[in-house]
């Protein structure tokens, strides 16, 4: 039989984590978060009849598993609730799902004999109204005491995930990465689009226009990985044009030559790194691009 489960927090995340977790077969032992409304919420999107609360310690006593589901700030402070009132079941495991914080958020609870991890959905959760599962297919992050580890892989696996491994001590980096990738493409390709703009396109046609692109460098990535992936002005070694690309900002919208500057420079490290330029060519792109 599969581990009970006690979800702190009912909002979107600590929803689908209540339907998912209970649609692959782990019971439920309560609900609690800050709005009664809310836990009862999460107790009839599956018929549960047992303890629903607004008090935490009012409903971890039954469970195997604790999700602590509420917003990153209120973690450690929920989790110091929970270890000063006691009453969970010996060597209980309890997650947090936060992407930036590590399970060190939860160093309280080892006082009280409680196992901690993280679990983190590398997703953003929306309506469950669609019937989507959102775990389905997408990678999960996991960290913290070994039997965590364990604990958390099956349940990924379980809600259809896939999950890898973090090291604790590089949570904060791992959430970084998630933002550079996500977030920060966002303002590259709002970058992209705006320089599409300055040459006279007109908006309607900007991203359709490099998305063929955009695509193409992605599939690329993934089969080569992001060094051979690498094309363009800078591996080739092709100072004059990045000279004349600068230039062509600067000239047009010279708030965007430092973007252009910062990001040519990472670039060439990768180009030589991958040997695709000389020395001699790095050093005068790393000259043109900090002028």
């Amino acid at each position: 039989m599969k581990r009970s489960f006690s979800i702190i927090g009912c909002g979107r995340a600590g929803l689908s984590f209540t339907k998912y977790l209970f649609k692959a077969g782990y019971p439920p032992a309560g609900f609690s978060s800050r709005s009664l409304e809310s836990a009862n919420l999460a107790a009839e999107l599956i018929g549960f009849k047992g303890k629903v609360s607004t008090n935490p310690s009012d409903v971890i006593g039954d469970a195997d598993i604790v999700l602590i589901t509420t917003p990153d700030h209120v973690i450690r402070e929920t989790a110091e609730k929970i270890a000063g009132h006691g009453g969970m079941k010996p060597d209980v495991m309890v997650f947090h799902c936060s992407g930036a914080l590590s399970s060190d958020e939860l160093s309280a609870l080892k006082g009280a004999n409680a196992k901690t991890g993280s679990i983190h959905p590398l997703q953003s959760f929306g309506s469950l109204d669609s019937g989507k599962n959102p775990f389905k297919g997408i990678m999960v992050g996991i960290e913290g005491d070994r039997e965590c580890v364990d604990a958390a892989w099956k349940m990924a696996k379980d809600l259809g995930a896939t999950p890898f491994q973090i090291q604790t001590s590089g949570k904060m980096l791992y959430h970084a990465a998630a933002v550079v990738a996500s977030n920060y493409l966002v303002t590259l390709l709002k970058f992209a689009i705006d320089l599409l703009g300055e040459s006279g396109v007109e908006s309607d046609n900007r991203f359709e226009i490099l998305k063929p692109l955009i695509m193409g460098t992605l599939s690329n990535i993934e089969n080569a990985g992001a060094e051979e992936a690498l094309t363009g002005p800078i591996r080739r070694g092709d100072t004059a044009i990045v000279k004349a690309h600068l230039e062509a900002i600067e000239e047009s919208s010279p708030g965007m030559s430092a973007l252009y500057k910062m990001l040519g420079q990472y670039t060439v490290e990768i180009a030589y790194s991958g040997k695709s330029i000389s020395s001699d060519i790095r050093d005068e792109l790393l000259s043109i691009l900090n002028e």
